[in-house]
C-alpha cells in the first residue's frame, strides 16, 4: 500500500480519534449506569439502566471499537508508523486487543445477562447470584476499560518510549 499524504493522514487520525472519543465516552457512560444501578429500588429503572448499558455496548463500544482498529490498522500500513516500529504503537495494539477480548468475551455477556435477568425478574435480579456477579462485573469492568482507554489516549498523545531498534540486516561485504 502506498504511504498516505497528509490530507489523507489526518483524515484518518480524526476519524480514529473520533472511534476512540466514542469508544471512551460510551464505555464511561456505562459505568456511570452501572454505578447509578447498584441503589435501583424500582424494577423499571432496574431494568432500564441494564438495557440502557446494553444499548451503548452495542450500538456505540463495539462499532467504534472496530472503528478504531480499522482506522488504527491503515494508520500503520499508510504511515510510517508501522506495527512494530515503535514501542508505543505495540503498547497500544496490545492493549487494545485486550479490551476487545475482555469486552467480546466478558463485558458484553456480563452486560446482557444482567439485561435479561433484570426484565424477568425486576427487583428480584439483585437477589440472583448471578446477576450480582454480572452486574458487578459491568461495574469494574467499565471501570477498568475507562482506565485503560486514557491510558491508551496518553500513549498516543506522548508517544513514549521511541523507536524500537530494528537489526539491520548484514550486507555481504565486498572482496578486493
Amino acid at each position: 500500500m502506498p504511504k498516505l499524504n497528509l490530507y489523507q493522514k489526518n483524515w484518518l487520525l480524526s476519524a480514529h480519534i473520533s472511534f476512540a472519543a466514542l469508544w471512551t465516552g460510551a464505555v464511561l457512560s456505562m459505568f456511570l449506569l452501572s454505578l447509578r444501578n447498584t441503589t435501583s429500588t424500582n424494577s423499571n429503572v432496574l431494568h432500564s439502566l441494564d438495557s440502557a448499558i446494553t444499548l451503548l455496548d452495542d450500538w456505540i463500544v463495539i462499532p467504534s471499537a472496530v472503528g478504531s482498529v480499522i482506522t488504527a490498522t491503515f494508520l500503520c500500513w499508510g504511515t510510517n508508523y508501522g506495527f512494530t516500529k515503535f514501542y508505543w504503537v505495540i503498547t497500544k495494539w496490545i492493549l487494545t486487543t485486550g479490551l476487545v477480548i475482555f469486552g467480546t468475551f466478558w463485558l458484553f455477556p456480563w452486560g446482557n445477562v444482567a439485561a435479561e435477568l433484570s426484565g424477568q425478574q425486576g427487583l428480584k435480579a439483585l437477589s440472583n447470584p448471578i446477576y450480582g456477579f454480572d452486574a458487578k462485573g459491568v461495574l469494574a469492568g467499565t471501570i477498568i476499560q475507562v482506565i485503560f482507554l486514557l491510558v491508551i489516549i496518553v500513549i498516543s498523545v506522548l508517544k513514549p518510549w521511541g523507536r524500537r531498534q530494528m537489526k539491520e540486516q548484514s550486507k555481504p561485504s565486498s572482496a578486493n
